[in-house]
């Protein structure tokens, strides 16, 4: 089966992302993996805090993915999985793509505001003639409808 992947993180446009893979999934028979990265610098603490954050902030994005998941599954009979990798977001999102083989389309959503479409879409523009996988930018600011309809 063919995998939509999108990343899960606290930004706007995240929302989108999610809506367009899931819609994706759902009219093409294809599953979607929600890939969660946890930033290697959120844990520069004393052993035992470190674990503790690590275990508070894998728990918020259990809840933060559960949310998804729920509106997936209602919705759009796609029940998705959840990964969660620490370190370097592109890398850890390339080791993903290349680890898991039914990953066929990264999706991402871009921020709308001046700074630009967010450092993700750049990071990964940059370099999208090497990648593994086609990468699908859903501009954050489309309407939930149109999404719908070019889905």
């Amino acid at each position: 089966m063919r995998k939509f992947m999108v990343v899960l993180d606290d930004s706007r446009e995240c929302l989108n992302a999610m809506r367009y893979a899931a819609l994706r999934a759902a009219h093409t028979g294809g599953g979607v993996t929600v890939l969660s990265i946890i930033p290697p610098e959120e844990f520069q603490h004393w052993m035992g805090v470190a674990d503790l954050m690590r275990a508070e902030t894998r728990e918020r994005i259990e809840a933060h993915f559960e949310v998804f998941a729920k509106w997936m599954r209602d919705r759009q009979g796609v029940n998705p999985e959840l990964v969660i990798r620490e370190g370097d977001p592109v890398t850890e999102i390339l080791a993903q793509v290349r680890e898991d083989t039914e990953i066929g389309v990264l999706v991402l959503g871009a921020g709308t505001d001046n700074a630009g479409p967010g450092p993700l879409v750049t990071q990964l523009s940059r370099g999208s003639g090497s990648l593994p996988v086609p990468v699908t930018i859903v501009p954050g600011d489309m309407s939930k409808e149109r999404l719908e309809r070019i889905t």
